[in-house]
């Protein structure tokens, strides 16, 4: 009979020496989720700002390769290793000129919720004057587009086949240039040209329509949502046919250009000499083979 009681005993003292063990450990769970929620918010930060951002798109500007309502992720830590943007990249950049006019928020709950996931990097916030266009052309490039014709950079036509939205035109209803984009700006413009309100219709402005470096963001990297239409957002190779304007007429160019007549001259001047010298030394033999005749 003292067995069972026995058992009985050791089965409650065990049980009750289980329970305060999983209580420490739920308490102990307790404690560490805000540290974890923390760590997790931190992190979303930095990512946020040194890595990557997500961004929604508002409009149909960029269509075929963007549509409204694609969510994609922009590179930011590229440009804190001195990288520039390129010509043909995607890039989002802030409002440069009142570009978008006045966009107040609608405020309410919503759009509370909505800063706090973007100030975390989940979500793009409901204030942020970003827009997001394709860089044409870069500092010191010249670009135009006359009416009918296709977009020139540095005198080059860009094939726009591969991203201009289907019965566009590359003009728009707005031909422009010729223009020289000045050093540390760039010229954009929406690969939907029949709507899209880009450089080229901001040229009364300061910078005639051009995007200041300073003004990006990031280059738009991936389509990340939604899953079906997942895709990298690459340049397209057209743009590799592109001669540069410092290219064209350099530095390195001029300085040839100026030394070259300089050291042709140079040259004439010493053959001269050497020419002039050699006649000097054959008289020189032929005075003295005289005298001695003589």
């Amino acid at each position: 009979m003292n067995d069972p009681g026995e058992g009985a005993g050791e089965g409650e003292g065990g049980d009750a020496e289980a329970s305060p063990g999983r209580g420490a450990k739920q308490r102990s769970f307790w404690k560490e989720l805000p540290i974890l929620i923390g760590i997790a918010i931190v992190l979303a930060l930095l990512i946020k700002t040194f890595l990557v951002q997500a961004f929604s798109i508002p409009s149909n500007s960029m269509q075929n390769t963007l549509q409204r309502g694609d969510r994609v992720l922009v590179d930011k830590l590229t440009p804190w290793f001195g990288a520039e943007p390129e010509r043909g990249e995607v890039i989002v950049f802030h409002d440069p000129d009142g570009w978008l006019g006045d966009n107040p928020s609608n405020g309410g709950f919503g759009a509370a919720v909505q800063d706090v996931l973007s100030w975390i990097g989940l979500m793009p916030s409901s204030e942020d004057q970003d827009l997001i266009k394709r860089v044409i052309a870069v500092g010191g490039d010249t670009v135009e587009c006359q009416e009918g014709g296709q977009v020139m950079v540095n005198g080059e036509p860009l094939d726009e086949s591969s991203y201009l939205f289907p019965g566009n035109t590359p003009c728009g209803d707005r031909p422009f240039g010729p223009i020289t984009v000045p050093e540390g700006r760039l010229w954009v413009m929406g690969d939907h040209r029949q709507d899209s309100l880009d450089s080229r219709y901001h040229q009364n402005l300061e910078g005639r329509g051009t995007v200041s470096e300073d003004d990006v963001v990031g280059r738009a990297i991936v389509i990340a949502w939604p899953l079906n239409r997942w895709a990298t957002l690459p340049v397209p190779s057209s743009f590799d046919s592109v001669q540069s304007a410092a290219g064209l007429v350099g530095p390195g160019a001029i300085g040839l250009a100026t030394a070259l007549p300089l050291v042709l001259w140079r040259r004439r001047r010493l053959l001269a000499r050497e020419a002039a010298a050699a006649e000097s030394a054959a008289g020189g033999i032929a005075e003295g083979t005289v005298a001695q005749k003589g």
